[in-house]
């Protein structure tokens, strides 16, 4: 059996119970019980409750307010007494909300998680009929599935408050899927049921795309960073007699001088990824270190960005690689 926000709500709450006794023992005949009047609007988001840990056969599960969740596991498809797009989940506050990627395709989408389930532990989460079909389960088994809970704007919560569907996210790129296709199969090599928390782990990380710095130079802008000063000397032929041998000429033709690794990224780079702006240098120049960013100043701030990428597929990854670092907000753009 699943229960709904409404039920652990009223379960919560034993206040409600004495409310109603007072109205009846003052004549009210006519007021309505407070737990029976619905929430609509963004209030219908809070509070968002918890409620008391349970068991599924062997594994306990803890209701948690975990703002960083991010497992994998099977989904399946359920009743779906609530919205269309609505979903069952064990552990995460209700009513929450969270991105559903199907690992097969990609595929992601914005559910409202609004009951607890499934109440069986080999399943991660339980999507409604119109979640599963706008994310393309088939109704004949399972389906592996990333869940990353987030926190979308009130427009897409009104959606699916209301019975609709929000847009479909950017697909997960195929790099990213790789990842966490072999994070489930680890998952299920060790019997872990999923959603349990020796399943609930830190985010899949992505290997740092290369980002050319100078070595040899403390620089003390951007500008200096991508542009090390001065040519490396060439160094003399080594000859065991300097003095018998007579000195090479001078080449007739110039050396073409080498551009800087970091000047044709940009100029062969099509996408950059915008992940956050400050007003220092210094607090952009760290939390670019921190993730394999680089630093641009525009007027009185500083932008830390990641790439630039050759192509789209290369700047999603670098877009979920700053998303799982915690800019939310971060953005594909076309570089400069």
């Amino acid at each position: 059996m699943r229960l709904s926000v409404d039920h652990v709500r009223q379960s919560l709450t034993p206040l409600a119970a004495l409310a109603l006794l007072a109205g009846c023992a003052s004549g009210g005949a006519d007021k309505v019980p407070l737990a029976s009047a619905p929430l609509t609007g963004p209030a219908a988001d809070y509070p968002m409750v918890l409620g008391q840990p349970f068991t599924i056969g062997t594994v306990t599960y803890t209701p948690e307010d975990k703002l960083n969740y991010d497992a994998v596991g099977a989904a399946v498809v359920g009743t779906g007494s609530g919205p269309a797009v609505s979903g069952a989940h064990r552990t995460l506050p209700l009513p929450s909300y969270a991105e559903v990627t199907a690992l097969d395709s990609g595929r992601t989408i914005l559910v409202r998680l609004s009951e607890r389930g499934p109440m069986r532990n080999d399943a991660l989460i339980a999507l409604s009929p119109g979640a599963a079909a706008q994310l393309g389960i088939p109704a004949s088994g399972p389906l592996p599935v990333r869940v990353r809970r987030v926190n979308p704007g009130e427009q897409e919560r009104a959606l699916l408050r209301a019975g609709g569907e929000a847009p479909a996210r950017m697909d997960t790129p195929q790099g990213l899927l790789k990842v966490l296709k072999r994070k489930l199969a680890e998952q299920d090599a060790k019997n872990v049921p999923s959603g349990s928390p020796a399943a609930i782990e830190a985010p899949p990380k992505i290997a740092a795309l290369p980002v050319p710095t100078p070595t040899s130079v403390a620089p003390s802008s951007v500008f200096e960073a991508s542009f090390p000063a001065g040519p490396t000397p060439l160094k003399p032929d080594l000859v065991a007699d300097p003095v018998s041998v007579a000195p090479k000429p001078p080449a007739k033709t110039a050396l073409k001088p080498k551009v800087p690794a970091a000047a044709s990224a940009t100029a062969s780079g099509q996408f950059q990824v915008q992940a956050a702006t400050f007003s220092t240098d210094a607090r952009a120049q760290a939390a670019a270190r921190a993730v394999g960013g680089r630093v641009t100043k525009s007027g009185k701030y500083w932008y830390m960005r990641l790439g630039p990428y050759a192509s789209e597929g290369a700047a999603k990854a670098g877009l979920e690689k700053a998303r799982s670092a915690g800019y939310k907000d971060a953005r594909i753009t076309r570089s400069d």
